[in-house]
């Protein structure tokens, strides 16, 4: 009788221990938290938007970062730190708007200068032709 006892608590104790370890391994699996795949895809439209807006030559610097925080969300993925992954590409989306915001004041800047030179040829030439008379 004791022999039985002792087989039937050691298959007990061995499937205990699978369910355990089967439950962990679930709860493992369940608490790396999915790939921030929309900030990442936001991350990268802004990036180039950027980029189509000519940020290259006018906001260089906030683009590159930008490029370099969406590696590093891209890399963080990889290496399963969601939470990382999603804080650098907002990182990323936030530096290229930026660059964009920075190249749409740049080439504002620049018409308004053209328009300002306009303005004073105009008025020259309009001078002279009141010289003229």
């Amino acid at each position: 009788m004791h022999l039985h006892v002792t087989g039937i608590l050691n298959r007990f104790s061995r499937n205990a221990l699978l369910l355990l370890a089967a439950t962990l391994f679930i709860a493992a699996c369940a608490s790396v938290p999915e790939a921030p795949v929309s900030t990442l895809d936001e991350a990268r439209s802004a990036i180039a938007s950027a980029e189509q807006a000519g940020a290259r030559q006018y906001a260089g610097a906030e683009l590159d970062e930008a490029q370099q925080k969406l590696i590093r969300a891209e890399e963080s993925v990889e290496n399963e730190k969601m939470v990382d992954a999603e804080r650098y590409a907002q990182q990323a989306t936030t530096l290229a708007t930026l660059a964009t915001a920075r190249t749409e004041s740049a080439k504002a800047t620049e018409i308004n200068r053209e328009m300002e030179r306009s303005i004073d040829a105009l008025i020259e030439e309009m001078r002279r032709q009141g010289d003229d008379q």
